[in-house]
């Protein structure tokens, strides 16, 4: 098997592999998660992180940043947040005798939106542009902002209070939505016996740009067979066909699903994609991007257990 492995997969896989290592050693027990944040981010996406205070979402995204070497920057998102605290403001310079912009926490590598779900729609509105076009438009300027933009946007599931769910627009912005949850009990006597704070603070970076460089085009030299292709749309068809669902998943999803699963051969080192990649990929795919009808509500249906009754009914190619 090895033999067939494009030769540009295996320095690539090589960075990957130290990536995740060193990313284990700040957050603890969550391998299959930081397969996927990693996926996302090599592939162009964003995350939403969903899950409880406390499980370390702050920490794996600032330990992400650290260990690539990209620049961090956090937003803590309140309801009175403005999308100029986000975006940045053109104040007049006398001296200058022009407008000159100060940018704001927005231009940055990698962005930390915490409790995005506390942020009015209006702010909430104004990552749109920079999530899918890496760019944001003040006056009538466009910035462009880092290649390598990355946005992690947590939020507490159980909270509702003072909170704005997000709009059907911005969660199909977001390639995966992920969670770590609580750790087993041996996992969270090691992270207690870490200091977690000092363990954040010896974090430096473990690749290189050029290394980072590698990952896209390791990326494209991995196939996805047809059938597999048709696999991936076949699924996320299927979820515009449901009487349950209100709102079914978009194309930009069949999208995100291959190549995300092209990240996931690349970290397994296998020659091409296969469906069992796909199949793990699907619910944190999917499953934020559908809308349920009241009537699927009222039925006890929630939208990670419709992808998987999905992955059961849908035929596999062999």
């Amino acid at each position: 098997m090895n033999e067939a492995v494009p030769p540009a997969i295996t320095p690539a896989r090589a960075v990957c592999e130290r990536i995740l290592a060193a990313l284990a050693t700040a957050v603890l027990g969550k391998p299959e998660t930081l397969r996927y944040l990693l996926a996302a981010y090599i592939t162009g996406g964003h995350v939403l992180l969903e899950d409880y205070p406390g499980t370390g979402k702050t920490t794996l995204a600032k330990a992400f940043a650290a260990l690539l070497g990209k620049t961090f920057t956090r937003i803590q998102c309140t309801p009175d947040l403005l999308p100029a605290d986000i975006l940045g403001v053109s104040i007049f310079n006398p001296r200058l005798n022009d407008f000159e912009l100060h940018r704001g926490p927005i231009f940055t590598e990698i962005l930390l939106a915490d409790e995005i779900n506390r942020a009015s729609p209006r702010t909430q509105s104004a990552l749109l542009e920079a999530m899918a076009e890496r760019q944001v438009t003040l006056d009538v300027a466009t910035h462009p902002l880092s290649f390598d933009f990355f946005v992690v946007a947590t939020q507490n599931p159980v909270e509702s209070q003072g909170t704005y769910p997000l709009p059907e627009a911005q969660l199909d912005r977001f390639s995966l939505r992920l969670s770590l949850g609580y750790l087993p009990l041996a996992a969270e006597v090691d992270l207690v016996m870490q200091q977690p704070a000092m363990a954040m603070q010896a974090l430096k970076a473990c690749v290189t740009p050029a290394e980072l460089d590698l990952l896209p085009q390791a990326l494209a030299a991995i196939p996805c067979a047809r059938d597999l292709i048709e696999y991936a749309v076949r699924l996320v068809a299927e979820t515009r066909l449901l009487d349950t669902l209100a709102l079914g998943a978009s194309p930009r999803a069949s999208i995100t699903l291959v190549q995300c699963a092209r990240a996931l051969a690349l970290f397994d080192g296998a020659p091409f994609v296969t469906p069992e990649h796909l199949q793990a990929l699907a619910v944190p795919v999917l499953a934020h991007r559908l809308i349920l009808k009241p009537n699927g509500r009222y039925e006890g249906l929630n939208d990670r257990a419709i992808v998987q009754a999905l992955l059961a009914s849908v035929p596999v190619p062999r």
